[in-house]
């Protein structure tokens, strides 16, 4: 667990914007663990926030922190607050490709609803828009899918810059990781 907690980057996050199919949340949640980042941000504002079971997410929700905003404006406060740039998933004229962009610094990336997209004022207040390049007829991905695409291209870039070689948590913060995954796994005892 300590290995797994030394390898978290608290400077990757991803938000998921009214993102209905408790399939789709789950599986981000997984690929979000599987890059390691520690903390995923919810909005729901148009939609129903959808049932997240461990069994359906891989247990993925065991290991992550979720936070629920109320809207798109105090996520993004508090975002920035801890110094992201935040990027929405966007086809727009002023789009970057994915392949472009430095996702070694902090970075929060924001995925819309399955029909829908990102909103436009996630979008108009989003620091910039990013797209998955596409050769082919359809000009979109499932966004479980999309996630993963880019989620692993943040990976390959923190792997080459060595960010995933030093622990980017404090080590109080990795303890205090430690102690509550301990206790939720019932491997100590509470006291």
């Amino acid at each position: 667990m300590v290995q797994v907690l030394e390898r978290r980057q608290p400077d990757l996050t991803v938000v998921l914007e009214n993102v209905h199919d408790p399939h789709n949340v789950s599986a981000v949640l997984r690929s979000c663990d599987a890059v390691g980042i520690p903390t995923v941000h919810l909005i729901y504002t148009q939609e129903e926030r959808p049932e997240l079971s461990r069994g359906v997410s891989g247990s993925a929700l065991r290991w992550l922190d979720i936070v629920d905003h109320e809207s798109v404006e105090d996520c993004y406060e508090a975002l920035r607050a801890r110094g992201f740039t935040i990027l929405a998933t966007h086809l727009d004229e002023n789009r970057v490709e994915l392949f472009d962009l430095d996702l070694t610094a902090p970075t929060a990336l924001v995925f819309g609803n399955e029909q829908r997209g990102v909103s436009e004022e996630a979008v108009e207040r989003a620091d910039g828009t990013v797209i998955i390049p596409m050769m082919g007829m359809v000009q979109s991905l499932n966004i479980s899918v999309a996630c993963a695409v880019t989620l692993y291209e943040a990976l390959r870039q923190r792997r080459a810059a060595r960010l995933y070689e030093r622990p980017r948590l404090s080590r109080n913060e990795i303890g205090t990781r430690l102690e509550r995954w301990l206790r939720r796994e019932r491997r100590i005892i509470r006291s």
